[in-house]
C-alpha cells in the first residue's frame, strides 16, 4: 500500500470519527455506557475492578480524542487561514503582509494589533458610518477593480 493510500485511509477514518464523535448518537452512547456501568455497581459489589473498567475506558478514549480533536482543529484552522489569505490577496487595497500572518512572532503581531486598534479608535470618532460604508464607495471600488482588470487583459493581449 502506498504512502498516499495510508494517508488517505487515515484521513477518511479521522473525518468519519470526528463526525461521529460530535453527533447526538455518540453522546447518547456515552451516557448509556455510564448508566450501565453505574447500574452494574451493586452486581460487582462496587469493586476496584468495577471502578478500574470505567477509569481505564475513559482514560483511553480521552487520550485518543485529544489527538483526533487536534487534527480536526488543525485542518479547520488551515482551511480558515487559506480562505482569509484568498480574501486578502484578492482585495486590491488589502495589505499582503496579512497573508500567512500566523507565522509572525508575537512582537510582530502586537505591532499589527496596535495599528488596527488605532484604526478602530479613529473609526469610532467618525460618527457617520456612511462615510466609510456607503454604496457610492462600494461602487467606486468596484469600478477601480474593473478598470484594473481591463488594463491587465489589454496588456496580456499586447504581449501575445
Amino acid at each position: 500500500m502506498s504512502e498516499k493510500n495510508k494517508v488517505s485511509l487515515f484521513e477518511r477514518f479521522s473525518n468519519a470519527a470526528t463526525k461521529f464523535t460530535g453527533s447526538s448518537q455518540a453522546f447518547i452512547a456515552a451516557v448509556a455506557i455510564v448508566v450501565i456501568w453505574a447500574v452494574s455497581g451493586p452486581i460487582f459489589d462496587y469493586s476496584e475492578t468495577w471502578q478500574l473498567v470505567i477509569n481505564t475506558g475513559t482514560t483511553i478514549i480521552t487520550f485518543l480524542m485529544v489527538f483526533l480533536i487536534q487534527k480536526a482543529q488543525n485542518k479547520d484552522g488551515k482551511a480558515i487561514q487559506l480562505k482569509l489569505n484568498e480574501l486578502i490577496a484578492s482585495h486590491e487595497k488589502a495589505s499582503n503582509r496579512m497573508v500567512d500572518i500566523e507565522d509572525l512572532t508575537e512582537v510582530e503581531l502586537d505591532q499589527f494589533h496596535k495599528f488596527y486598534a488605532t484604526l478602530a479608535k479613529l473609526a469610532e470618532e467618525d460618527a457617520d458610518i456612511h462615510k466609510s460604508h456607503s454604496i457610492d464607495v462600494a461602487k467606486k471600488l468596484h469600478r477601480q477593480k474593473m478598470v484594473k482588470m481591463i488594463k491587465e487583459v489589454v496588456n496580456d493581449k499586447k504581449e501575445e
